[in-house]
């Protein structure tokens, strides 16, 4: 009886084991540019797939887009070719489709069909089950099946985020929520996306945040300012960038000439004119010296930097994992 039982255990163990190892996403790769060719390392610097690539992007949901001989493919993590290089143009993965172009734009598949046919003149990315199209001047938004859920109307609308949408009607901005539904009617100079439920709005010429219903909760006060990243937003006071959170606080004092939003609790800065680059923590303080000719948001744990005519990647000590190469 009691060995019975010590194999069931034994079993359960090794089934758990087996679904969270096949469950497990694959270890995230880096793109790399080594005598011009573009190609992938991960974390410890091994290269996983040779440069081979004219141009390549980012890995999403597996797959990242590539260009050779001035057309456009999909690689996966294994470097396996998974869509020959066919197209005029490419973006990334998202919601399990990638948007590319054929003399018009439309959807496919992992395996390179077209789920939504070429028919649209621009489209984004799927964010929150639905991606923006434009038909001739005007932007609309489709669900995964190609069907129009928000027909194209606006001269300009931006990805969903948060729940809403920000929409241009020729006048002024507003939102819309997934159905379409206008839920702060078009009254703003200009937008950004919602995030930690606050999007930048232009009224004249200062910026101030305002919450889903249309409320101010940070009064129009600043020069320039962005989407809210990690609790955090930037600003611009007098020509200089800070940080404030979700009230309005400044959380940290404008005090750069360029700045980037948190990522991995770390963004990149830089003091004076147009570097170098560096970036601080969420109080402010110095994480990694400047030092880079340029910088890039922390993603995966590591950011990309550039030193002379050479790219490598970081990590938040500000260690080289990967030295730069050209």
């Amino acid at each position: 009886m009691k060995s019975a039982r010590f194999w069931h255990v034994v079993l359960v163990v090794l089934l758990v084991s087996v679904v969270g190892w096949a469950a497990a996403p694959p270890p995230p790769l880096f793109s790399i540019r080594v005598g011009g060719r573009i190609g992938y390392a991960d974390a410890n610097t091994k290269i996983v797939i040779n440069p081979q690539f004219d141009e390549a992007g980012e890995f999403y949901e597996g797959y990242a887009w590539f260009r050779m001989d001035r057309r456009y493919g999909f690689v996966d993590t294994r470097g396996r070719i998974v869509v020959n290089p066919q197209f005029s143009n490419a973006r990334d993965f998202s919601g399990g489709l990638a948007c590319v172009e054929m003399e018009r734009w439309g959807f496919v598949n992992s395996s390179g069909r077209f789920v939504i046919n070429p028919q649209f003149d621009r489209c984004a990315d799927f964010r929150q089950g639905l991606a923006a199209v434009q038909l001739g001047r005007q932007w609309g938004f489709v669900n995964s099946a190609g069907k129009y859920v928000i027909n194209p109307t606006y001269g300009e609308v931006g990805d969903f985020s948060g729940g809403y949408a920000r929409v241009y009607d020729g006048n002024r901005w507003g939102y819309v929520d997934t159905t379409g539904k206008m839920v702060v009617n078009p009254q703003f100079d200009n937008a950004g996306d919602f995030r930690n439920a606050r999007a930048p709005v232009l009224i004249g010429d200062r910026w101030g945040y305002i919450d889903a219903t249309g409320k101010f909760r940070v009064n129009p006060q600043f020069r320039e300012a962005f989407n809210f990243s990690e609790g955090l937003a930037r600003v611009d006071i007098d020509r200089r960038l800070g940080f404030i959170d979700v009230n309005g606080k400044m959380v940290i004092n404008p005090q750069f000439d360029r700045a980037g939003d948190f990522h991995g609790g770390l963004a990149f800065v830089v003091i004076s004119g147009r570097g170098p680059y560096g970036f601080v923590d969420k109080a402010g303080r110095i994480a990694i010296n400047p030092q880079f000719d340029e910088a890039w948001d922390f993603r995966d744990g590591l950011a990309k930097v550039k030193l002379g005519s050479g790219f490598g990647y970081v990590n938040a000590s500000g260690k080289y994992v990967y030295n730069p190469t050209e």
